[in-house]
């Protein structure tokens, strides 16, 4: 993919204008500062940073469950329960032969406890399940990852469009200032023919509308141009009420493009959300797996080491226990095996929607890449129509000055040279815009991109 300079369109693009958006910095903002600042600000791109760690904290969350559990307790109970009074005592180390009295053993004085224990339990073996578990963090932590690189590609594009309809907003706002001093010009030749005999009130009251006409389309430009910095200092991450300037671009036109088949195959191993699609499809299989493991056996080991005291400090009896444990379930009312079934549809549905996406990729490369093809082409057609109507107002207000025409075919000739101009500028915007929608449908779009850094 070649790319050329248009020498032409240096300066096509211009600043916001003073009148309606004033410099917040003495240095206008440019697309590069904009992207910039919006990878920064912009709140939907915190968001899916914060996703990211989330998905860090399960892994950190699945990958403990492959430790030992190890949990401290504190207790400190009075009681003259019976029960309680004869074990307390063999567990303090303090009982003696007249504990067994039997009107001791009825009726104890209360007795106090203060135990600390020490517990812990470890599962060896559970079929691999918390194994399983890890691995499926680990691939939805990258799909967190691929969403914030596909997030990323997202608010470039949206910043490229903005940014690029704010300079279009400007563009066509001083179009419309042009357009109505040669519109206030024609009223005022008009006038002065009228006036002289050489016309009749009609051609006065049409040149009127015309300018009412333009000054109607001025007013929206201006409003234009506010909505437009509004949207872009909000895809930022500023208040809309934010005051910047604009700096001047020089679109970046490519005289070729990849055939569409190089660009599919280019989107089917770079797109973010396509790469996040199969590691959700290889999250699922594991959870599938996991479903398959919980119907095995499980096995568990266990430990605790207690003291009991009257009094604070580890200064009674002291007692340790620890064991094996083997859990077969032997009927769970066909839950499990229900958890299952469930896994086995939604990995089903896993691969259909993956499969679906990447034709839906397909196609989203196809629109973008011949709109961006045609888009290309349009702007030397749009250039040479401008200026075939700016020679064609030339000769027409030549002719009227000359009294050789009506003021119809001068209004008509200034109507088609406004028609070109706006013409021509939305041609300009749409072949970048376009472009770095090309880019963005293959996952190319970076802060480095053509569309970004002309």
């Amino acid at each position: 993919m070649r790319f050329i300079l248009k020498p032409s369109l240096l300066l096509v693009l211009l600043g916001v204008s003073t009148a309606t958006v004033v410099a917040q910095d003495s240095k206008p903002l440019t697309l590069n500062r904009a992207v910039a600042l919006a990878l920064e600000k912009n709140p939907a791109r915190r968001a899916a940073l914060a996703e990211t760690k989330v998905a860090v904290a399960d892994t950190r969350q699945a990958r403990s469950f492959l430790l030992p559990h190890i949990a401290f307790s504190q207790s400190a109970v009075r009681s003259n329960d019976p029960v309680f009074v004869f074990g307390t005592k063999l567990r303090q180390q303090r009982f003696t032969t007249n504990d067994f009295a039997l009107d001791s053993l009825n009726r104890p004085t209360p007795i106090s406890d203060i135990s600390s224990k020490f517990s812990g339990q470890w599962t060896l073996f559970d079929n691999r399940q918390s194994w399983l578990g890890v691995s499926r963090a680990r691939l939805m932590e990258q799909a967190s990852s691929q969403q914030l690189e596909r997030t990323d590609q997202e608010l470039i594009f949206r910043v490229v469009q903005s940014y690029y309809t704010a300079l279009l907003a400007t563009r066509q706002l001083a179009v419309a200032e042009q357009s109505l001093k040669t519109a206030e010009s024609i009223e005022a030749q008009s006038r002065n023919r009228v006036e002289s005999g050489l016309a009749v009130d009609s051609d006065l009251m049409s040149a009127q509308v015309q300018t009412a006409v333009r000054r109607q389309e001025q007013i929206r430009a201006k409003n234009e141009v506010a909505f437009a910095n509004a949207q872009l200092a909000i895809i930022i991450g500023l208040p809309s009420e934010t005051p910047f300037s604009l700096a001047e671009l020089s679109p970046v036109i490519p005289t070729t493009l990849d055939a569409p088949q190089e660009l599919e195959a280019k989107a089917l191993t770079q797109r973010p959300d396509l790469k996040r699609a199969h590691s959700e499809q290889s999250a699922q299989q594991k959870s599938l797996s996991m479903a398959r493991a919980a119907l095995g056996p499980r096995l568990n080991a266990f430990s605790s080491w207690q003291t009991d005291s009257r009094n604070l400090g580890w200064t009674g009896g002291n007692n340790w226990s620890a064991g094996l444990e083997l859990q077969i379930d032997l009927f769970s009312g066909g839950s499990k095996l229900a958890e299952l079934s469930r896994q086995r549809a939604t990995q089903e549905r896993a691969n259909s929607t993956v499969q679906s996406f990447a034709d839906s990729i397909r196609l989203e490369v196809r629109r973008t890449y011949y709109d961006a093809d045609s888009a290309r082409q349009q702007v030397e057609v749009a250039r040479a129509a401008t200026a075939q109507a700016d020679e064609s107002l030339r000769i027409q207000q030549n002719r009227y000055d000359a009294g050789l025409t009506t003021l119809t075919e001068l209004l008509r000739a200034d109507e088609a040279r406004h028609r070109a101009t706006t013409d021509y500028w939305n041609a300009v915007y749409r072949v970048t815009t376009s472009y770095a929608a090309l880019e963005l449908a293959t996952g190319t779009l970076t802060p480095n991109s053509p569309a970004v850094k002309p």
